[in-house]
């Protein structure tokens, strides 16, 4: 080692002294700005009433574990349930994570305990004799067993840091089993909601194509009589053309979103669950918004990075620890013979203990670049950090905006649909009265039926987006650590 690599090293070994060999920088991140609310303007204590229902938001309450139960309908609890049973993608990362606890057991059994093996050898050796001093070859067997002990001692704390870097790292992983868990519960209900929603589009699209298809019948007749001109005829046509237009491709989205509900739920697509209705499902009135300090205690994302950051400050010591010296003991006790009947007598008693102690001097400065890199790679994971607080905060207000938009849109989306339902009512019972002709009833029924279709697409949002709120709450710790058992 070279003076100027000694007398860089000196600095660094007398503060890691005065630190009390702390080696690694702090293993939690510096505490993240807290929003005074989530969203540019404060949540709402409730939304905008729509279809009979005012969603409360009940600024902070704990978040509810099994929240997809809020729907009421026991066939999407079974589904979600089965799901988290069955997921072939979820039970991996079950196995991924308990290779990770049996490997940190493994570890430590490795760098923390002493470590004893039993070895016995038997061998029949042929030598070259001495000249002149007997025969000239020597045939002999060799018997021997021994024990051998040896033992690293931790002196900076190398092997103690790289337990702890895995130890963070497998609470990693639990924090993304718990993120994964209610990604899929929150895809099968999404996805759920989708199926259904695609479903009744379908059949609403049905009933315009065929609305479609009776107007261009009674354009073409009234052509025929003289009542219509052709272009008249070729304008309905080009109408019915379109709504049938629209079909294949509602059908092929129907079938793709329950093609996905039964892979979610561990399933072949041909074994896919009919679909709900979304008078099937109920909108949860109470929403649970934890205010922005539990949020961070609460969402897994948020907590995986915080326990990147404690893996990244570990082996930040770890390499620090390198610099120094290392000490190791070992110990061999036994007994070896030339013939089986001495063997494990006094006469064959062999034994050796030693200590080394071992300093890098030179490695062509690989191990100061290893410390500068995890320094780097722990500044990352700060900010990596950070990011994914910004973004969680982001995810909950976008809900909140989502869900409050929504509630507006469904409110005038159901206004919409009552208004053409009363207008197609008034046409019907003026045509059964001949105030009104029959291709009157038919504008009428196809206004309503538009109408009805945005209102399915306003409600299968709000359903949507009340999944996806009660998924950006995170889940309580005593019910993530219950989740882990």
């Amino acid at each position: 080692m070279n003076t100027e690599t000694m007398i860089a090293r000196v600095p660094l070994l007398l503060a890691v002294l005065l630190a009390g060999c702390a080696l690694a920088p702090p293993a939690r991140p510096p505490a993240p700005p807290l929003p005074a609310h989530y969203a540019a303007t404060p949540t709402p204590a409730q939304s905008t009433p729509a279809e009979g229902v005012a969603q409360r938001f009940s600024l902070g309450e704990r978040p509810v574990p099994d929240w997809w139960r809020q729907y009421r309908c026991d066939t999407l609890d079974g589904w979600v349930e089965e799901g988290l049973r069955n997921n072939p993608s979820l039970t991996a990362t079950r196995h991924t994570l308990e290779a990770a606890h049996q490997l940190l057991r493994a570890q430590v059994g490795q760098t923390m305990l002493p470590s004893l093996d039993g070895g016995a050898q038997a061998s029949r050796q042929r030598a070259l004799g001495f000249p002149d001093l007997g025969p000239p070859t020597n045939l002999y067997d060799v018997y021997a067993g021994q024990l051998q002990l040896s033992y690293d001692f931790d002196l900076f704390g190398a092997n103690r840091h790289g337990i702890e870097q895995t130890a963070a790292q497998v609470d990693q992983q639990s924090y993304e089993l718990d993120a994964a868990r209610r990604a899929l519960a929150a895809n099968i209900v999404t996805a759920a909601i989708n199926a259904a929603a695609l479903e009744e589009q379908l059949h609403t699209s049905e009933r315009l194509s065929a609305l479609a298809h009776e107007q261009a019948d009674i354009a073409g007749r009234a052509y025929r009589s003289g009542a219509a001109s052709r272009d008249d005829v070729l304008a309905a046509q080009q109408q019915a053309a379109n709504f049938d237009t629209s079909l294949p491709a509602l059908r092929a989205q129907s079938l793709r979103a329950r093609h996905a509900l039964a892979v979610l739920m561990g399933r072949t697509p041909d074994q896919a669950p009919s679909n709900l209705t979304l008078a099937q499902l109920h909108l949860p009135e109470d929403v649970p918004v934890s205010v922005p300090s539990d949020l961070l205690r609460q969402r897994p994302d948020v907590l995986a990075a915080q326990a990147a950051v404690h893996a990244a400050s570990a082996q930040v010591g770890v390499a620090t620890a390198n610099l120094f010296p290392h000490l190791s003991l070992s110990a061999t006790m036994g007994s070896a013979a030339f013939n089986r009947a001495m063997l494990f007598t006094g006469a064959g008693s062999i034994w050796s203990a030693g200590a080394s102690l071992t300093q890098p001097l030179f490695h062509g400065g690989a191990l100061m670049a290893q410390r500068r890199a995890a320094i780097d790679q722990y500044n990352a994971a700060i900010a990596q950090y950070q990011q994914t607080v910004l973004n969680a905060f982001q995810n909950v207000a976008d809900t909140l905006t989502a869900l409050d938009q929504d509630a507006l849109t469904l409110q005038s989306a159901q206004s919409a649909t009552t208004l053409a339902d009363q207008s197609f009512d008034d046409t019907r019972a003026r045509y059964r009265l001949g105030a009104a002709a029959y291709p009157s009833v038919l504008l009428s029924e196809q206004a309503w039926q538009n109408a009805r279709l945005t209102q399915i697409r306003a409600r299968a949002a709000r359903l949507a987006d009340t999944a996806a709120l009660f998924q950006a709450m995170g889940v309580p710790p005593a019910t993530v650590l219950a989740a882990r058992r």
